[in-house]
């Protein structure tokens, strides 16, 4: 297991200890490289017990001056590499481990002083371990000038950990696994986060591993203006996109379609990017629905996102422990501008949004996307274009008309069945969204020059019928 220093290294070998504890087996714990008080250091900041972990320390420090300490202290600097592997050995046959952690080679590689040397001591220390059928874990911080190709042919397996430092926000770390022999494992980069009790890995969602059997049905929003404008609603095991400009109500559609599910029995969250929850709560209650009864009964979860502090993989496995824990059947991701924030790198958003969407839809859920775009009159324009990726895709515009600023929406794409083509003004009224009738009487409302040809007696007449 090789990663630079505060990769996580050896929080991530204490765990390995630890679950051998837990199963009954004796487990050994090498400090080549760090002293027995830094060891409990970790163990404490993490609430751990290092009862039952056998510390073998190989470092000197100013305690060796203390002839009374019932503790074995060798002197790497002082022994030769030889005798430093036969301590190890000796130590391992007295304890009886099944587990070892090593920490760490670069000691090993420093006191060999020659590539040959070093590669001799790893393989005998590889063939002594097997016939003790003893796992281990040789840890090393990456100091050689160069990646240690050699070690990687002896060894069985390579687990490689990775901290990133971006631009602004907390550091990432992932892990990737080179080589695991004779085993199948899941390939590419893993999100990992190292918290109070350990590290917490986050594997790579690939969407094809988790299919199950659903009905398609539709998912009503309760509004049935907007259901008659949808066709009868959103189905499930589909995704729809809300386009618009800031504030013209994208965030009240997937609110509605949130608070509708839960009215009929079943759990929906709601990831607010953007927003606090606060906020999110006061929105509801403007256009008359009532959240706090579904919160208060775990129905309805309104969860609050720092898009600083998250990573892409973290953010899937809360939406996997949702679905399958919870049972969740609607998911709301307000907005993808907020998940694109929380992107080290944004070439790969649409792949990590695709997978994430692909095993919603395989699920069964209703996932309702949130992109606001640049500009609020006139020609708008979208951060990134997720409308492939759509089943659904709602537009929401501003248009004005007689020096009143109105709202339109229009089903633009709609995969999984018929739905109205018409453009239709809709209002956020304290019972709900209002849709009026088709905008018939409109040019160019989309393309951001609305022009009105119709009767202007007839337009203020259908304004007051709303």
């Amino acid at each position: 297991m090789e990663g630079k220093p505060g990769s996580g290294k050896t929080t991530l070998a204490m765990q390995f200890l630890l679950e051998g504890t837990r199963r009954g087996e004796r487990v050994l714990y090498v400090a080549m490289s760090e002293s027995r008080r830094e060891v409990e250091l970790v163990a404490k900041r993490h609430g751990w017990s290092l009862a039952g972990i056998e510390i073998f320390e190989l470092v000197p420090d100013e305690a060796l001056l203390d002839t009374e300490r019932e503790l074995t202290v060798l002197h790497p600097a002082e022994i030769d590499l030889g005798e430093t592997t036969r301590a190890i050995f000796a130590k391992v046959a007295e304890v009886g481990a099944k587990r070892v952690v090593i920490d760490s080679l670069s000691e090993l590689r420093l006191l060999a002083q020659d590539p040959l040397r070093y590669r001799r001591q790893v393989l005998a220390l590889k063939q002594h371990f097997a016939q003790r059928s003893c796992t281990v874990l040789l840890l090393d911080d990456l100091t050689a000038k160069s990646g240690d190709l050699q070690l990687h042919s002896m060894v069985h397996g390579v687990i490689l950990l990775e901290q990133l430092s971006i631009d602004y926000g907390a550091q990432r770390r992932r892990l990737s696994i080179p080589k695991m022999r004779g085993i199948d494992f899941k390939g590419g980069f893993h999100d990992l986060t190292i918290v109070k009790g350990g590290v917490e890995v986050y594997p790579r969602l690939i969407a094809a591993e988790h299919h199950s059997a659903f009905a398609a049905d539709p998912t009503p929003s309760g509004n049935a203006d907007l259901d008659r404008l949808l066709g009868g609603g959103l189905e499930r095991g589909t995704n729809a996109l809300l386009m618009g400009a800031a504030g013209v109500g994208k965030s009240s559609v997937a609110l509605t379609f949130a608070v509708a599910a839960a009215r009929r029995g079943e759990n929906a969250i709601y990831f607010a990017f953007d927003e606090g929850r606060g906020t999110l709560e006061t929105r509801a209650r403007t256009i008359g629905l009532d959240v706090e009864p579904h919160i208060a009964s775990d129905v309805l979860e309104l969860r609050q996102v720092d898009p600083a502090e998250l990573s892409p993989g973290e953010f899937a496995s809360l939406v996997r422990t949702s679905v399958e824990t919870h049972g969740t059947r609607v998911v709301v991701i307000d907005s993808l501008n907020g998940y694109l924030n929380a992107m080290p790198d944004g070439r790969f958003l649409l792949l990590q949004m695709h997978e994430l969407l692909s095993y919603l839809n395989q699920r069964g859920v209703l996932s309702i996307l949130v992109l606001s775009q640049h500009g609020l009159m006139g020609p708008v324009d979208a951060p990134v274009d997720i409308s492939y990726l759509s089943d659904a895709v709602i537009m929401l515009r501003y248009f004005e008309h007689g020096g009143t600023m109105r709202r339109a929406m229009s089903v633009v794409k709609k995969r999984s069945g018929d739905h109205e083509h018409a453009i239709r003004e809709f209002k956020l009224t304290p019972n709900g969204i209002a849709l009026g009738p088709s905008l018939t009487d409109f040019t160019g409302i989309f393309s951001g020059a609305p022009r009105y040809t119709g009767d202007s007696g007839s337009l203020l007449q259908a304004a007051r019928r709303e």
